[in-house]
């Protein structure tokens, strides 16, 4: 078990990633002189481009990339546990992925994560949205096992995949993080709601850095970043869409009494699922 402080970095990224790479560094330095050992960013920290040319231009590979050397630097300079939440990496196939990387205390690479679950939607108030026309979806589920804490990871959209979230406790994870880029309309409806019920139903901290505010390709982002306990309770929450820090002690020990009062995750039984009434003579029908 390990207390430690933790903090989520709330940005607004622009097209240009020199200028984010300027202001993730200055808001990590001033996480770490908070005092925090873990240091989490939002989605696309690197950059959020609408335009196909211009995500072209502004993205390239791992050993290149901009907040991935930044990133390495920053953690072994501070001593910090620096989770760059997602920025877009070019694959070797010239595929995009939304990639989110761990660095340990001597800058090196703990972990790394794509988002699984692509945001392909349509809104009521007329924004569509296709990210699996730029980005490949990742396949693996990851918990990394840190001198901190037993991380598991999770991108913006793969928060409303629980399935995710459980399998990663079952896993050990004490601590769930959702870097995420909410839009402010399904930011205000479900954020809140949803991460807590990631939390209390896996018995784990939740860490959300968000992106927030409009930004220069046009989309508006939620903010209000949060921290979240094992029991559902707030630690911590950027009321805004602002660039900021917020900070709040983690003490795994909170997940392991969580769990031990409600033991849902021993508790789970497998079953199977009938279906009866009318849809099922449907289908009777249609197989007949």
């Amino acid at each position: 078990m390990a207390i430690f402080k933790a903090a989520a970095v709330q940005m607004r990224s622009g097209k240009e990633p020199e200028r984010n790479a300027r202001d993730f560094e200055a808001l990590v330095r001033e996480a770490a002189g908070l005092g925090a050992t873990y240091v989490q960013t939002p989605e696309m920290t690197g950059a959020i481009v609408g335009d196909k040319d211009a995500r072209a231009a502004a993205f390239t590979s791992e050993d290149r990339d901009l907040i991935v050397a930044s990133g390495r630097k920053l953690a072994a300079e501070l001593g910090i546990h620096l989770h760059v939440g997602s920025t877009a990496i070019v694959r070797a196939d010239g595929k995009l992925a939304n990639r989110a990387f761990l660095f340990g205390p001597d800058g090196g690479t703990l972990a790394a994560y794509d988002k699984i679950h692509m945001f392909d939607v349509d809104l009521d108030n007329g924004e569509s949205w296709r990210e699996s026309s730029a980005y490949e979806p990742g396949t693996e589920a990851v918990v990394a096992d840190t001198a901190l804490a037993k991380i598991g990871f999770a991108i913006c959209y793969d928060l409303r995949f629980p399935q995710l979230f459980r399998a990663e406790a079952l896993a050990g994870a004490e601590l769930l993080t959702v870097p995420a880029a909410f839009t402010r309309q399904t930011g205000l409806a479900h954020w809140h709601p949803l991460l807590r019920a990631r939390a209390i139903e896996n018995g784990a901290f939740v860490i959300a850095s968000a992106q927030g505010g409009k930004h220069e390709d046009g989309r508006e982002t939620f903010g209000h970043s949060l921290i979240i306990d094992p029991w559902g309770r707030i630690l911590a929450e950027a009321t805004h869409d602002e660039p900021g820090v917020i900070i709040a002690e983690i003490d795994t020990q909170h997940s392991a009494d969580a769990r031990k009062k409600i033991p849902n995750l021993k508790n789970a039984r497998e079953f199977n699922v009938s279906l009866h009434g009318a849809g099922q003579g449907a289908l009777r029908g249609a197989a007949s």
